[in-house]
C-alpha cells in the first residue's frame, strides 16, 4: 500500500500542490512564519489557508479551525502539530479529503522503540487513509520548478529554478545547500529534507527524479543507503536515461569498519564496500556539499564531456599552471594545439605571447580594439574549432560583483561569449578563477544569457574529472539484472551442503574451488611422517607444510605453517612439529618462487552483499591496502577494471623486468571465484585465496580459506 502511495505519480501531486493549508499556523510560531515565508518566497500563487484551533488569524488571514472546516480539501496539508497530536490530524485529513501531508514534529523513529512504534502506528494510519506522509522530522520541499516551497527554515530570495534535484538525509544542511547553489547560480528543480522517511524514502524520491522532466543531475546526501538492491537498479536506470547521480555518502570513519576472519574483511570496511559499489554502478560519489553542488551543476548545465582532451583559454598564466598541474591529477589531457589553430591565435595575439595549450592570452587579451573582436574572444573561438582537443575551460567569461562604468560594453563582451559558445562544435565550459559567490548584479548578468560558471579551478577540475568518469562509466556499463545469481538449490553436491559450519579445513575449501575451476597448487594429504616425505619427493622439493584442520583460520598465525623445506630431513621435523595442530592431517604442496602474490577473496558487507576484493596478496595486504573491490555479481570488464586500478597494475604488466602477467587469465580466476561463492549460497562469511600466484600464464591459489555460518531455517 505505502509503495503506491509514494510512486512517481502520487509524489508528483505532493510535490505540485494547487492549494495549501498550514495546521499549527500562528503569528507566534517561528516555525509557521518560515513555512509562510518560505511560500511567498517561492512564488506560490495558489490558495494558502491557515490552520489553527484557537487563533482565528495568522499573517493578517483568517484561520480555519481544522482541515474538515475548509471549503475544499487542500492538495496538501503542512503539519506543525505536537508529536502526540500528530495521528489526531492524520485522521481531520481524512476526513477532509487531504490526501498529503508533511511532517515536521520529531519523537518518532529517531527517539527509540518506543519512536519507532509511534510512527508506525502513524505511517499505516497515514495509508489505511490513502494520505501520502512526507517525514515526519523533516523540514518539507523546495519545488522551484513548480514554485512551491513549503520549507520550515529560512528561505533566501532569489530561488533559482534549474536542472539539479537534492535529496538530503539532512534537515538541517538544507539551507547550506540553498546557499551555496544561490551563491553559484546553481539552479534546484526540487530539493527535499527527507526526515525519518516512515513512508516516502529517499528511493522514491530518486524513482521520481529520474522520471522528471526537469531534472537532469540528482544529488544526493545520504546517512545510509537503505535499500541497496534497488538503490543498484535505480542507478543504473539513471545511467540508461542519462542522468548523473552524484552522492555525499557520510561514514568513512574506521570506527564503521567490520572486523572479519578474513584478511579481506579487515580491509573490506563498510565505507569501503560504499566506495566500490558507488563506482560499480556509475555514481559519482564526492566528499564535500561544494563538490556535491558544483559537480551537479556542471552535470546539470553542461553539454556531455565526451573526451579527455580540454583546450584552455584563460588570461592568467598562473592559472594555467594550476589548471595544468590539476588537470594532470584528473586524468585530463592537455594538448597541443593543431597547425592550423596556432595560425589563427598568432593573428589576433600580440607577438610576446605563446599559442600553445594551455592558452594564456595575457592582459592584451581581455582588451577591446576598434573594429575587431576582443583577443580572448576570438582565440576561444579558435581553440572551440581546434581538432585536437574535445571541450574547452574558458575563463574569458568576466563578471563584476557591481555594475561598471562600461555595463553596455560588459554586456556586450558578454554576448560575444554567448554567441562562440552556441556555435563551438565542442562543449565549452566557462569557469571562474576562485570559488566566490556571485553577486546579485552578476547573477543577473548570467542567468539570462544561460551562462553557467564552474565555481574556481580546483572544484572545478575536480568536477570535470567526474563528469569525464560518468560519461565513459555510461558507455562501458553493461546491462546487468543487478541481482546476486540464483542461489544454489538441492544439486549441489552433497558433501558441500553437509560441510559443518564455522572455518572449513583447507581440504574442503580446495574441493570447492575445484567445482568452479579455480586452480589450485597441487597438494597431498599425508597423515604420516613417511605419507609427507613421499609426497614431498614426488612433488619435487622444495615443499611448504601445512596444518589441515576446521576452525583453523590463519595457519601462519599458530606455526602451523612450515616454507621452503628442502631435504627429507626437514619435512619429518616440520610434520612432527605441524602434525599436533592438524586433525586431518598435513598437507603438502611445492613451493612457488618468483612471481607476484596477490590476495583475491569474497566477504559479505551488511548492506551490499557478497563483495569481492583484489589486491597485493601474503603479508602485504594489510600494510599497503593496495586493493580494489566489486559488489558481486562482476563480468569480464570488472574483473579487468579491478586489476587495472591496482597500485600494483604496472607489476602485473612486466615493471621491472618481470615477466608480464596473463591479466585474461587472471580475470577468468576471479570470475571463477565469484561462482564459488554463489555455489556456497548464503551461509558463506568469506572465501579467500591468499596468496594468488601468479607468474606469466600461470595463476594458482596456494592457499584457501572459507567461513560459513549457520544458514536460517
Amino acid at each position: 500500500m505505502t509503495d503506491q502511495l509514494a510512486s512517481p505519480g502520487r509524489l508528483r501531486e505532493l510535490f505540485s500542490p494547487a492549494s495549501i493549508a498550514l495546521v499549527g499556523a500562528s503569528d507566534t510560531s517561528g516555525w509557521a512564519l518560515n513555512v509562510y515565508n518560505s511560500l511567498r518566497t517561492g512564488g506560490f500563487a495558489g490558495r494558502f489557508t491557515p490552520v489553527h484551533p484557537r487563533h482565528p488569524t495568522a499573517f493578517g488571514l483568517a484561520t480555519r479551525s481544522s482541515l474538515r472546516a475548509l471549503e475544499e480539501p487542500a492538495d496538501l496539508a503542512f503539519v506543525l502539530a505536537p508529536t502526540q497530536a500528530v495521528e489526531e490530524v492524520v485522521y481531520d485529513a481524512a476526513a477532509a479529503g487531504t490526501r498529503n501531508l508533511i511532517i515536521l514534529a520529531a519523537g518518532f523513529g529517531e527517539q527509540g522503540e518506543e519512536g519507532r512504534e509511534l510512527e508506525r502506528r502513524l505511517v499505516d494510519t497515514a495509508a489505511a487513509h490513502g494520505i501520502t506522509l512526507l517525514g515526519p522530522n523533516g523540514l518539507g520541499f523546495i519545488n522551484a520548478t513548480a514554485h512551491v516551497a513549503p520549507y520550515a527554515l529560512t528561505l533566501s530570495p532569489p530561488l533559482i529554478a534549474g536542472p539539479v534535484g537534492v535529496v538530503l538525509q539532512s534537515g538541517a544542511l538544507a539551507s547550506a545547500v540553498l546557499g551555496f547553489a544561490r551563491g553559484h547560480s546553481i539552479g534546484l528543480s526540487l530539493l527535499i529534507s527527507m526526515g525519518n522517511e516512515g513512508m516516502v524514502t529517499t528511493a522514491d524520491v530518486i524513482d521520481y527524479l529520474i522520471d522528471d522532466e526537469a531534472t537532469r543531475v540528482i544529488a544526493l546526501f545520504l546517512e545510509e543507503i537503505r535499500q541497496p538492491a534497488r538503490f543498484a537498479a535505480q542507478a543504473r536506470r539513471a545511467l540508461a536515461a542519462g542522468k548523473p547521480i552524484v552522492a555525499l555518502k557520510v561514514g568513512r570513519s574506521p570506527a564503521g569498519q567490520r572486523v572479519a576472519l578474513a584478511h579481506t574483511g579487515a580491509v573490506a570496511g563498510d565505507d569501503a564496500v560504499v566506495d566500490a559499489a558507488l563506482r560499480q554502478l556509475g555514481v559519482i560519489r564526492v566528499r564535500s556539499l561544494e563538490e556535491l553542488l558544483v559537480t551537479a551543476g556542471l552535470l546539470g548545465f553542461a553539454p556531455p564531456l565526451t573526451g579527455r582532451r580540454m583546450g584552455v583559454v584563460t588570461a592568467s598564466g598562473g592559472a594555467c599552471d594550476v589548471i595544468a598541474d590539476r588537470a594532470h591529477e584528473e586524468g585530463i589531457e592537455i594538448p597541443e594545439f593543431a597547425p592550423e589553430t596556432v595560425a589563427a591565435l598568432k593573428a589576433v595575439l600580440p607577438p610576446f605571447t605563446s599559442p600553445r595549450n594551455p592558452l594564456d592570452v595575457t592582459g592584451y587579451g581581455l582588451a577591446h580594439l576598434a573594429g575587431a573582436a576582443r583577443p580572448i574572444t576570438a582565440s576561444l573561438g579558435a581553440v572551440s574549432r581546434d581538432p585536437n582537443v574535445d571541450f574547452v575551460l574558458n575563463l574569458g567569461v568576466v563578471v563584476p560583483p557591481v555594475p561598471p562604468p562600461d555595463a553596455a560594453a560588459l554586456e556586450a563582451r558578454l554576448d560575444e561569449q554567448v554567441a562562440i559558445i552556441a556555435v563551438s562544435p565542442v562543449p565549452v565550459v566557462p569557469a571562474t578563477t576562485m570559488c566566490a559567490d556571485l553577486t546579485e548584479y552578476s547573477r543577473g548578468l548570467l542567468l539570462p544569457r544561460r551562462l553557467h560558471l564552474l565555481a574556481g579551478l580546483d572544484l572545478g577540475l575536480t568536477a570535470i574529472g567526474h563528469a569525464l568518469r560518468w560519461q565513459e562509466k555510461r558507455q562501458i556499463l553493461p546491462a546487468k539484472s543487478g541481482e546476486y545469481p540464483a542461489q544454489p538449490g538441492e544439486d549441489r553436491p552433497r558433501w558441500l551442503q553437509e560441510q559443518p559450519s564455522g572455518v572449513w579445513p583447507e581440504t574442503a575449501g580446495r574441493r570447492l574451488l575445484e567445482l568452479t575451476g579455480v586452480p589450485m597448487v597441487p597438494a597431498v594429504l599425508a597423515e604420516s611422517e613417511v605419507e609427507a616425505v613421499a609426497a614431498a619427493t614426488r612433488l619435487g622439493y622444495p615443499v611448504a607444510l601445512k596444518a589441515c584442520a576446521a576452525g583453523l583460520a590463519h595457519k601462519s598465525d599458530v606455526g602451523a605453517v612450515a616454507l621452503g623445506l628442502s631435504s627429507p630431513a626437514d619435512v619429518r621435523r616440520a610434520y612432527a612439529r605441524i602434525r599436533r595442530m592438524a586433525a586431518e592431517g598435513v598437507l603438502v604442496s611445492p613451493m612457488r618462487r618468483g612471481g607476484h602474490e596477490l590476495l583475491a577473496g569474497v566477504t559479505v558487507d551488511a548492506t551490499f552483499g557478497p563483495v569481492l576484493a583484489v589486491g597485493l596478496g601474503g603479508i602485504w595486504v594489510e600494510a599497503l591496502r593496495d586493493v580494489a573491490m566489486r559488489v558481486l555479481p562482476i563480468d569480464s570488464s570488472d574483473a579487468h577494471e579491478m586489476l587495472g586500478e591496482l597500485r600494483a597494475a604496472p607489476l602485473l604488466r612486466g615493471g621491472r623486468g618481470e615477466a608480464t602477467v596473463d591479466l585474461d587469465r587472471l580475470a577468468e580466476v576471479l570470475l571463477r571465484l565469484s561462482q564459488a561463492v554463489a555455489l556456497v549460497g548464503p551461509s558463506l562469511q568469506a572465501l579467500e585465496v591468499n596468496p594468488l600466484w601468479c607468474r606469466g600464464d600461470q595463476v594458482e591459489g596456494l592457499d584457501v580459506l572459507v567461513v560459513t555460518a549457520l544458514e536460517d531455517g
